[in-house]
């Protein structure tokens, strides 16, 4: 048998969720344009839109005293006006923005421009690696603050209403929230199209209602001229230093903006952003600058006293619609951020449903969405005022920022081919910018900032440990596993019938026979007639064009390697590809198949184990909670075959 081997490769390839069409990366966001744009509001920039309800005023409580000057105000709203510019504007908008892979944003897409050869690999923890994956960690703890800070601040302002009121602010933000949560199966598309109008009517209101006090107090236009927000802090650089940590509050929608981008694409984000995002929220922190100036007792709850007695309660109901969108931003972008950790290898298999035929990029993640929900409730509980939270919130996005720049370096030089000269400038002004927020947020450990951390470091040692067992195993797989040409000599000599059908055997064994194989004719000494070994590979890429995706490797005597090349955001499908394979040469018997998947159990071997005990007892926890491989496989249950054996790691 060994002798009839033939080398020749058919590739080709197929995806029943993606159009056989020829410019891949303009049909990722097949929408219309506008209608992109407003789903984009009603997705990506909840977080940062809803930012005027607190960064103002929790900014202002960092000055120590209730009055403040109008040098004060004026510096402040000076520091969140150049701080948009510079870091959401300019850093995100326009150049973070470029830095896409294949349409895809976040951190991990970031890092598998420039190191997704070395995510999965579970050898020696590269630098650029383990600042990826404490970002995508930090993101997380960022994504279970959020929808908490966002959706009370809202419900604060029944206070205003009527003190009596404050005892419904706890359980009606919980009921909203669960309800946030419940709603996300409908996914990104459903959503957008009920949140985007909300969105729309929350900007143009805020705009409209800095511009009634902008006119009242027009003198806090000086706040333009960035020698205000110089003066500012150069004046107190102790209480600057203080203040600089809720001025960044206004910037924490910025990497949910970037992690959000495989939704709408950049194009809708920057339409959006440019023509009525930053636009309204300029005005509005202009707006609160100009209360301010005229009546500085209303230093503690500047936004809703922006607004007329009779239009408080429309505004509490319309600020409640927009912190839950505000939510929404980093949901979907933990979501994102999930399926791409799966396939990089730093996450185990989680159950993907994809929510809209048009953009690729929306999925929805169940489990990601209930843990979450479970972390943000936990949250709310655990802080019961914005203010509170208030503290913890900032440090995690931050640090996120901040290795986002240290990867976006790497980034100009290797990809875009910047000249050291430009790029070290560039690079380091807007690292300076996100290390002095992070320092000034880590003076609220104590107070809070301590949550986040913990989230962060949690999530951190999970892809670690996940990223080093799953490593370990496939080492160990391989080493326990035959090369093909070997392979093709025993199972001449021990198989001793060829059962009709097709027996698929998934495999993570690249380049040999897996010894789930080898126990199988070693116990049964009976194949099927045609014997497909099945490999997925990951790809650095969002997704592989269908050309490259599969190819076919024509063993002799009917057995068939087919290796299958998918992106990190691409789903296996099992029986679609063989559907495919069929139809463009494959000549397997699809009407008669079983597929054999491998039931390991995995033991820490007591001398010589790569992995210490708590690395092995976090990975075995993992691995036992991973999404079942017939449901992940998409491999109906009643053809399913699994073999037994035993992985020492």
């Amino acid at each position: 048998m060994s002798g009839l081997i033939d080398r020749s490769v058919t590739s080709f390839g197929f995806d029943r969720q993606e159009p056989v069409l020829g410019h891949e990366k303009e049909l990722h966001h097949a929408g219309s344009p506008w209608f992109l744009a407003l789903t984009a509001l009603g997705v990506v920039f909840g977080d940062i839109g809803t930012s005027p309800l607190y960064a103002f005023q929790v900014a202002l409580t960092g000055l120590g005293h209730p009055a403040p000057t109008a040098a004060e105000t004026t510096g402040i709203v000076s520091l969140i006006l150049w701080a948009l510019m510079a870091m959401v504007s300019l850093k995100y908008v326009i150049f973070i923005l470029r830095a896409d892979n294949e349409g895809e944003g976040g951190i991990l897409a970031l890092l598998s421009l420039v190191a997704a050869d070395k995510v999965a690999d579970g050898g020696k923890l590269p630098l650029l690696v383990l600042l990826g994956v404490v970002g995508a960690s930090l993101l997380y703890g960022d994504g279970v603050i959020t929808p908490a800070i966002s959706v009370l601040s809202a419900m604060e302002g029944l206070k205003l209403v009527a003190p009596t009121f404050e005892h419904f602010i706890l359980p009606a933000t919980i009921a909203i929230l669960v309800g946030l949560f419940m709603i996300q199966r409908h996914g990104t598309e459903s959503i957008g199209k009920l949140f985007g109008p909300v969105m729309v009517a929350w900007f143009v209101v805020i705009g409209l209602l800095g511009i009634v006090n902008i006119v009242a107090a027009p003198a806090i236009l000086r706040a333009v001229n960035p020698l205000e927000a110089a003066h500012f802090l150069l004046g107190d650089p102790k209480v600057a230093f203080v203040v600089i940590g809720a001025v960044f509050l206004a910037l924490t929608g910025g990497e949910a903006l970037y992690a959000d981008m495989g939704h709408v694409g950049a194009t809708a984000i920057r339409r959006a952003w440019f023509g009525l995002v930053l636009p309204a929220l300029l005005l509005n922190y202009f707006g609160q600058g100009a209360l301010i100036l005229a009546d500085p007792s209303a230093a503690d709850n500047p936004f809703y006293k922006l607004v007329p007695g009779w239009a408080l309660i429309p505004m509490v109901g319309l600020a409640t619609l927009a912190t839950i969108i505000a939510s929404q931003a980093l949901v979907s972008g933990v979501f994102s951020l999930t399926r791409q950790a799966m396939q990089m290898g730093v996450c185990p298999r989680v159950r993907i449903t994809p929510t809209s035929y048009d953009e690729a990029g929306q999925v929805y993640v169940p489990a990601a969405n209930w843990l979450l929900m479970t972390g943000t409730l936990l949250t709310v509980v655990l802080f019961r005022s914005s203010d509170n939270l208030a503290a913890a919130y900032g440090i995690a996005v931050s640090g996120t920022m901040l290795i986002t720049t240290i990867l976006l370096y790497r980034v100009a030089v290797s990809r875009w081919k910047w000249p050291q000269g430009l790029a070290i400038p560039v690079i380091a002004i807007f690292g300076a910018i996100d290390a002095a927020f992070l320092v000034s947020n880590s003076l609220k450990i104590v107070e809070g900032g301590w949550f986040p951390l913990l989230v962060g470091t949690l999530i951190a040692t999970l892809m670690l440990s996940w990223r080093k067992g799953s490593s370990e195993v496939r080492r160990r797989l391989h080493e326990m596993s035959m090369p093909l040409n070997e392979f093709l000599d025993y199972a001449d000599k021990a198989v001793i019938g060829r059962a009709p059908g097709m027996g698929v055997w998934l495999t993570k064994v690249e380049h040999g026979a897996s010894p789930m194989l080898l126990r199988h004719i070693e116990h049964n000494r009976v194949l099927h007639q045609t014997v497909v070994l099945l490999t997925f590979v990951p790809d650095r890429r969002p997704r592989v064009p269908f050309g490259d995706r599969h190819s076919v490797h024509r063993l002799g005597h009917g057995f068939y390697r087919i290796q299958v090349r998918l992106g990190f955001m691409q789903t296996p499908d099992i029986p679609l590809t063989l559907i495919n394979c069929n139809k463009l040469g494959f000549d397997g018997d699809l009407d008669h198949k079983n597929y054999y998947l491998a039931h390991e159990t995995i033991v820490r071997r007591e001398a010589g184990s790569s992995m210490n005990p708590l690395t092995f007892a976090l990975f075995s926890f993992l691995n036992r909670i991973a999404s079942r491989a017939p449901d992940f496989f998409k491999i109906p249950h009643d053809a399913v075959i699994e073999v037994g054996f035993r992985v020492e790691a």
